[in-house]
């Protein structure tokens, strides 16, 4: 009975050490121990003079939409902004040249229309990228780590799937998912290869949907699985991004889980999320490979921020 009794309480014992491993073994980071950029570790200087080859034509396009008032947004967020006359519209101008001028004052949550998600943005039970935890960099003034005013400049090698066209539909219906099977065909079908250090965008059709009916958009959409995400990050990519404005299928796979890719892609594997890109010209154009220019704003403390990505081909 004693042998038995032992035998149990070693068995539990090493069962409850392999669980509390298995939830701790996205980190530390493949990237070293005190890392905080994540996936941009796979940037080179030669990965942008590749990059910079795929320009042929000169053709620019804007990947971001126009961000105002009338954008469809996660609850509660808002923008609202005020212009504001420096010499109040009435008084006499300035100086012997008569100069006069406007101002503008900005309120508006940093993830609105266009955006990118920082590695500070979703964790795993108050954890964070690399093993933060949000007792330890996160305040209301901003974040001390992870911020998205830290990062470098994104030139890569851009590629979009059209995963519309895949499925042989304009516009995917929300709940599509589409996971490493379906991400692979799509590759193979527009023959390009997914490589370490790329940014990947989705186009599905789904913005075409904010046009017509914002409650829709915003109720759910087409998207990356949880599978797609891990296939993505094990390729090494930058980012990952799409014409929705979470990027993952919604309603999730696991109808348990909340936006279970936000987590997989920014706490386990440093892979940011690019929301809202206008991938509509792009996919006209049958344009499969790019290069990808994102200078993002420096706002220091930021989660996200709103942002304007071009593809160069």
């Amino acid at each position: 009975m004693a042998i038995r009794q032992f035998t149990g309480f070693f068995l539990g014992s090493w069962l409850i050490a392999a669980q509390c491993f298995a939830a701790e073994s996205w980190h530390p980071s493949k990237y070293g121990a005190g890392d905080t950029l994540g996936a941009i570790n796979n940037l080179s200087p030669e990965k942008v003079v590749q990059a910079a080859r795929l320009v042929k034509t000169g053709k620019t396009y804007a990947l971001g939409v126009e961000t105002g008032p009338d954008s469809p947004a996660y609850p509660p967020r808002q923008y609202s902004m005020t212009v504001l006359q420096l010499d109040s519209g009435a008084s006499e101008p300035m100086g012997s040249n008569r100069a006069t001028g406007n101002d503008d004052l900005m309120m508006l949550w940093m993830g609105i229309g266009s955006q990118i998600d920082g590695l500070g943005h979703m964790g795993i039970d108050h954890v964070y990228y690399n093993g933060n935890h949000a007792n330890d960099f996160v305040s209301v003034t901003g974040l001390t780590k992870l911020s998205v005013d830290r990062l470098p400049p994104i030139v890569s090698r851009g590629v979009l799937l059209d995963m519309a066209k895949h499925f042989g539909k304009p516009i995917l219906p929300e709940g599509t998912a589409f996971n490493s099977a379906e991400i692979k065909a799509a590759a193979a079908a527009q023959n390009v290869t997914i490589e370490s250090g790329d940014v990947v965008l989705f186009h599905t059709g789904w913005l075409n949907v904010a046009d017509q009916d914002k409650v829709r958009f915003m109720a759910g959409e087409p998207g990356i699985g949880v599978d797609g995400a891990r296939y993505l990050a094990q390729l090494g990519v930058v980012a990952v991004g799409s014409d929705s404005w979470a990027v993952e299928v919604l309603p999730s796979e696991d109808p348990n889980q909340a936006f279970p890719v936000h987590p997989e892609l920014l706490a386990k594997n440093g892979v940011y999320i690019l929301e809202n890109m206008d991938t509509r010209a792009l996919a006209a154009d049958g344009v499969s490979e790019f290069l990808f220019v994102l200078g993002q704003p420096r706002f220091v403390g930021s989660v996200q921020a709103v942002i304007n990505p071009v593809a160069i081909r």
